[in-house]
C-alpha cells in the first residue's frame, strides 16, 4: 500500500512565497516610514517659532527632520 506525505510544501513555492512576503513587508514598512514622517512633520509645523527655536530648530529644518527619522 502507497502512502502520499502532504504535510511538505511543493518544491519551488518556497521562494515564491518567500519573494511576496518579502514585497509585501517592504511596503508595509515604507507606508509606516511615510506616516511616521507625516505626523512628525505635523507636530513640528504646529509649534511657533518660538518653540522651534526652543528645541534648536527653524521653520526650514522641519523636512529634513521629518525625513531623517
Amino acid at each position: 500500500m502507497a502512502a502520499f506525505d502532504t504535510t511538505r510544501p511543493v518544491y519551488g513555492a518556497a521562494p515564491v512565497a518567500g519573494q511576496v512576503r518579502g514585497h509585501f513587508s517592504h511596503l508595509v514598512a515604507s507606508i509606516v516610514a511615510w506616516n511616521d514622517a507625516r505626523v512628525t512633520r505635523n507636530a513640528l509645523m504646529s509649534l511657533t517659532d518660538r518653540e522651534l527655536d526652543d528645541i534648536g530648530l527653524i521653520r526650514g529644518d522641519i523636512e529634513d527632520v521629518a525625513q531623517n527619522l
